[in-house]
């Protein structure tokens, strides 16, 4: 068994479905809350076909590859093989929180939950064949293993929210027991807690079996998942004070005018601690447009750095031939990463990435000169601005330039370092 040496706070994903949004578009967006002092890094890997028994190193365990990968873009700690959050090729979007319950939490290493991430947005074409990729992959597999770079334990179970043009799911787990619920309109975030209730859509065939097994339900009441499987009282979710209930209020507030921006906003919200601060802080944070009309890209804005209230949302879109993103991706270590080696953790390499260093030394300037660090932030914040209004452009006049896209946030990368500078 493992203990947690952490208090339970780490991420916020939302999803905003029509009527809920302006235009017939779905809108994602998550905030990845790591300790402060980890590198998140925004990587891209090209589609692939492998063959016939190829096996995949994960970040703890090996296991079977699929014959063909998807492209992918991915926003990770720079440490893992998986990822916080990210989108594939076919306008998939996926993030993961961090969530506790009645069933222990394993420390030992198999999937973790960012692995099982990345190889659903890998894997999968569609929102609902990523929630089969996951849940076949974690009965396969299960999930387990350090999810910090420490010889200190921080372990715990997995829910995802997975979006695409059409539809989102929630998928919570337990172990290897889950329950998924499926969105088809309007807005839902999860946090740290489980928040499926009595609506589940699809489920372990041998989730309520278990919880009788182990006196959490008595196969009479009506099966509330999140009040079985964890302590969570469901009837006050959404009224109590706290970080999933804030963020759903903020979905709410602006129900039927969600923007990119608007989430955009909700993402930097110091007040309700979803923009959080501290020994744990928001270390990356992404924003997706997923237009329904086929014909249009869906859009994915991604920070790869800290606290997205003094960081600058810049867009990706899949194309073929993508430049790769040298200034956001850190060093690699091979074999001699201390992740790789038995025991692990005994030292900490230093992986900042050439953004992330622009940024931080940014940071110190905003912090200790306030004039300069006010205009430095309205400087970003204008480029901001001129990325989303460009990339609106192209929504609304559905004319996308494929030799510019290849380099569109590799430049938008360039053009942030050069407002630091």
């Amino acid at each position: 068994m493992a203990s947690r040496t952490t208090e339970p706070c780490s991420c916020d994903t939302f999803v905003a479905l029509p009527p809920a949004t302006v235009g017939s578009r779905v809108v994602f967006g998550k905030n990845s809350d790591r300790p402060s002092d980890e590198v998140q890094e925004v990587v891209y890997f090209p589609a692939a076909s492998h063959k016939a028994g190829d096996k995949l190193e994960c970040t703890y365990i090996e296991i079977e590859q699929a014959a063909k990968t998807y492209a992918v873009v991915l926003s990770r700690p720079s440490w893992i093989w998986g990822a916080e959050m990210g989108a594939n090729e076919h306008g998939v979007c996926i993030g993961n929180e961090a969530v506790w319950g009645r069933e222990e939490v394993c420390n030992n290493e198999a999937l973790l939950g960012m692995d099982l991430l990345r190889l659903g947005l890998e894997r999968a074409d569609t929102a609902e064949n990523a929630l089969t990729v996951l849940v076949d992959l974690l009965e396969k597999y299960g999930q387990g293993g350090n999810c910090m770079e420490s010889h200190m334990a921080f372990t715990y179970h997995n829910s995802f929210l997975i979006a695409d043009r059409k539809e989102a799911w929630v998928l919570e787990t337990s172990g290897k027991y889950w329950a998924a619920e499926k969105i088809e309109e309007g807005v839902r975030n999860i946090s740290n807690q489980l928040s499926i209730t009595t609506r589940i859509d699809r489920e372990h065939p041998k989730m309520r079996d278990y919880a009788k097994s182990k006196g959490w339900w008595d196969g009479k009441k009506e099966f509330d998942f999140a009040a079985v499987y964890s302590y969570v009282n469901t009837a006050r979710m959404t009224t109590s004070r706290g970080r999933y209930c804030d963020g759903y209020k903020l979905l709410n507030k602006h129900k039927g005018n969600i923007t990119s921006e608007t989430m955009m906003e909700i993402l930097r919200d110091k007040e309700s601690g979803i923009n959080m601060e501290g020994g744990f802080m928001t270390t990356g944070s992404m924003v997706s447009i997923l237009p329904q009309e086929p014909n249009l890209p869906c859009i994915h804005f991604f920070t790869g750095t800290p606290d997205p209230d003094r960081s600058v949302f810049k867009p990706f879109i899949f194309v073929p031939n993508i430049t790769q993103l040298l200034k956001t991706s850190s060093p690699t270590f091979g074999h001699d990463d201390p992740v790789k080696e038995q025991p692990r953790f005994l030292t900490k390499p230093d992986r900042r990435h050439e953004l992330y260093k622009q940024h931080e030394s940014a940071a110190v300037v905003m912090e200790t000169f306030k004039e300069k660090g006010k205009e430095m932030l309205e400087q970003i914040r204008k480029l901001e601005k001129e990325k989303i209004s460009k990339m609106e452009s192209i929504l609304q006049n559905g004319c996308l330039d494929v030799n510019q896209a290849v380099n569109l946030f590799s430049q938008s990368v360039e053009e942030e370092i050069n407002t630091y500078a």
